[in-house]
């Protein structure tokens, strides 16, 4: 596919112009950030690694019946999406205490919360994504309160769902990122499911070890965060077991075919 106009470009995918009106081409790429983007860095094959995990988890999603802006995967970095007008509030799903809660209740990590959260976090990087309340939300009007419930009804759904799916293959999900995106119909508009999921906005931690498989590694210079990223890949069934050299990367992988 040709390269089309650039819409938008973030810190882990750029958007491209779409085929069609009312879509756009995602692209994913290896660059890593992290602490709102202070911190930087590369995780070679992430895009790829990201793509095919995203890929897989919202077509799960999409089969039992939630909403999202996901319609194929094109290629190993790209993939077709509906275009959305994007909420500008992140939703953060914890069952595990992690990370910013830890921090700022100063609960133990990994102490099991009594009942799955829904934090909101307002998307603006300069002012770190601050923590926000419903009450916010309404006051400004980033979004209705209609729209409001069906977020909270979508979060909890995909977590129920997720829960399970990573508990299957020996993986604890701990806490997770979502955005979610308006489609307009006329005048009338509905909530979707945009963004991603994968190791990138999900703390996934092994049930027997607890070794960090996500971006953790990276935030907290672990090390071992393409060998994390691949080892969840694995685990669902999208790559083969026991290939220690996935191919990530087309043209590196074309090079040592001798194409």
């Amino acid at each position: 596919m040709s390269r089309r106009r650039q819409i938008y470009e973030g810190k882990a995918k750029i958007l491209y112009e779409g085929p069609e009106p009312g879509t756009l081409i995602q692209y994913f790429k290896d660059d890593a950030t992290a602490f709102n983007a202070q911190k930087k860095g590369t995780i070679s094959g992430k895009g790829v690694l990201n793509n095919r995990i995203s890929e897989h988890v919202f077509t799960l999603l999409g089969n039992i019946g939630v909403p999202t802006h996901f319609i194929r995967r094109l290629n190993m970095r790209e993939q077709l999406i509906r275009q959305v007008e994007i909420i500008p509030i992140e939703v953060v799903v914890r069952n595990v205490a992690a990370g910013s809660i830890s921090k700022r209740l100063g609960i133990e990590e990994g102490v099991q919360l009594p009942r799955t959260l829904i934090e909101y976090y307002y998307k603006d990087d300069a002012l770190g994504d601050p923590l926000v309340s419903e009450e916010h939300i309404a006051c400004f009007g980033w979004a209705g309160q209609e729209e409001m419930h069906d977020i909270a009804d979508m979060a909890i759904r995909v977590n129920d769902f997720m829960s399970g799916l990573f508990a299957a293959i020996g993986i604890r999900l701990v806490d997770f990122k979502l955005e979610f995106g308006r489609v307009w119909e006329g005048d009338f508009s509905r909530v979707i499911l945009a963004d991603e999921i994968s190791p990138d906005g999900c703390r996934l931690w092994d049930i027997e070890t607890g070794q960090k498989l996500d971006k953790d590694r990276f935030r907290r210079d672990l090390g071992g965060e393409v060998e994390a990223y691949q080892e969840v890949a694995r685990r669902l069934g999208l790559l083969p077991e026991g290939l220690d050299n996935a191919v990530l990367d087309l043209e590196t992988h074309r090079k040592k075919k001798g194409k």
